[in-house]
């Protein structure tokens, strides 16, 4: 079976190595591999730290791909030779004032009844295990099975194992025949075609693609440089300052990711109050920071949905789609690629899961007395 995947960001990239490793011959398109909402991602590997009141089908899915993460990443090691940036390194949730506290605390009990580990810790513990901490914060959760990974390495690994098979072209439009797609045309006139196309194009439009409730929410990211005699943390931070969210990642190098806002403004580039915002909130929780080096300021867009949850199913015999993954891209990867590599190849999956991502949801039929809203097969012509 041939596959044309069209994107090759980290949900493109992971689902053509599914593919691949089934047996199925694989071929990309994309103009910029991995330089979209991947090339921004911190990589938090954070099920119990995500957890939002209101959205236990996400959670579910979230901690599902949490656990497939170590063999997923020896997988790609196996078989490129090449091991991602990934770090078992547990996650520190710390509240700046009294009221962040009692949100962050307010969240533990439910962290806990979906099963992820989350322990409250005395300001006092949070700075034994990370002392560059302020000595004023009000307290802390330890989320020991929360983790990282670098989306960048898993995207220049992935890609440069597939470089052969990526064409760096758009793709403009989708090519029917019998009622279904077979094919992709690209921005050069070249027709791929393929047994099953795989629309992996986060906001990309793509004509002849069906109308999805998309809406890019973009993000500001600073990644910085941290002091050389030693790390300035080993811990992922994520922050409650004024009951608004940051997150400090440390990487190897002694980097540190700093992000990330939220906004839906439609501007792409990087927003300079948001920015300071962001450097005031994390000074509050880790002072150090005003002694590091800036390394990269970047802003990108997400694909969101109206309920944070992907967009993953078939369209037709020939189509199917994964997108839509919001800012959990990175870590449902794993969930993300396995079920789109189930669909395309019409193999058993876990039928729950695919309810849970079904496009299909955010179509409903009308009342007796009213038309119809247009089914997702019929919004797709």
């Amino acid at each position: 079976m041939h596959v044309v995947i069209v994107g090759a960001g980290i949900i493109g990239l992971a689902t053509a190595f599914e593919l691949d490793t089934r047996g199925c011959e694989v071929t990309l398109i994309d103009p910029g591999s991995g330089h979209g909402a991947s090339r921004a991602a911190a990589g938090m590997l954070a099920p119990a730290a995500e957890t939002t009141w209101g959205q236990g089908a996400l959670h579910e899915l979230l901690g599902t791909s949490n656990e497939r993460y170590p063999q997923f990443v020896q997988r790609i090691e196996e078989h490129t030779g090449r091991r991602p940036d990934y770090i078992r390194n547990s996650t520190l949730v710390v509240a700046a004032e009294p009221a962040d506290r009692e949100a962050l605390h307010d969240l533990v009990q439910l962290q806990n009844s979906l099963g992820f580990s989350a322990q409250v810790l005395l300001p006092s513990a949070a700075r034994r295990l990370e002392p560059a901490l302020a000595s004023n914060i009000s307290g802390a959760v330890l989320c020991a099975d929360d983790h990282q990974i670098d989306p960048r390495s898993v995207t220049a690994i992935l890609a440069g194992y597939f470089a052969d098979r990526i064409i760096a072209e758009e793709v403009e439009e989708l090519i029917f025949s019998n009622g279904a797609t077979r094919a992709v045309k690209t921005s050069s006139g070249r027709i791929v075609e393929g047994d099953q196309i795989v629309l992996a194009t986060g906001l990309q439009q793509v004509h002849g693609a069906p109308a999805l409730p998309l809406r890019p929410v973009y993000g500001d990211i600073l990644r910085m440089q941290g002091p050389d005699r030693f790390p300035l943390i080993s811990h992922t931070i994520r922050g409650i300052v004024h009951r608004e969210p940051v997150y400090l990642v440390p990487r190897r190098d002694g980097s540190i990711v700093l992000g990330a806002s939220s906004r839906e403004d439609e501007n792409p580039a990087v927003n300079i109050g948001q920015m300071h915002k962001l450097l005031d909130n994390a000074k509050r929780l880790v002072p150090g920071i005003v002694d590091c080096s800036l390394n990269e300021v970047i802003a990108r867009a997400r694909p969101g949905t109206p309920d944070d949850r992907p967009l993953i199913g078939r369209v037709d015999e020939g189509l199917v789609l994964s997108t839509g993954y919001s800012r959990h891209g990175v870590l449902l990867a794993p969930f993300g690629s396995a079920l789109t590599a189930d669909l395309v190849q019409n193999a058993d999956h876990n039928a729950a899961h695919a309810r849970a991502v079904d496009p299909a949801r955010f179509t409903a039929p009308g009342t007796e007395n009213e038309p119809s809203t247009p089914t997702f097969l019929e919004m797709h012509r």
